[in-house]
């Protein structure tokens, strides 16, 4: 009985807590990645590609507010268990967007060239990380 009640009152926090929380689901930036992007949207949404080009999408609920951004991919090295820094691509965006794709160009090659584990970055014009995100390529 007294499992009972120490579980009610722990279900009764929970449910305040939330009521009380103001959590958006996409209050900030969310960068991720599909095979490419064209006339009917995103082709191949995943977090787990083959080596070769991707198209990286960042979708936000308000204009993101930057021009000229990064975007930079940083591979995990399992010798030392940390991510360094493995290359980065430059882009003029124009500050009212919410939704923005960034692809391969004749100025960027924006393609994953080995297997591993990368952690890709959207970057301001100062290098401050505006959002992330965790890719594996196999």
């Amino acid at each position: 009985m007294q499992y009972f009640k120490l579980f009610s009152v722990f279900c009764v926090s929970l449910m305040m807590f939330g009521f009380i929380s103001k959590a958006h689901a996409q209050s900030s930036p969310v960068l991720y990645f599909c095979e490419s992007y064209g006339t009917n949207g995103e082709i191949n949404i995943s977090d787990r590609f083959n080596t070769g080009y991707l198209t990286v999408m960042v979708k936000c609920d308000h204009e993101i507010g930057l021009t000229d951004v990064t975007i930079q991919y940083d591979k995990y090295d399992k010798s030392t268990g940390k991510f360094g820094y493995y290359k980065k691509f430059n882009f003029t965006i124009q500050a009212s967007m919410k939704y923005v794709y960034f692809e391969r160009s004749s100025q960027n090659d924006m393609s994953f060239d080995s297997p591993g584990f990368y952690r890709v970055f959207l970057l301001d014009s100062n290098g401050k990380t505006v959002t992330s995100s965790l890719i594996e390529i196999i």
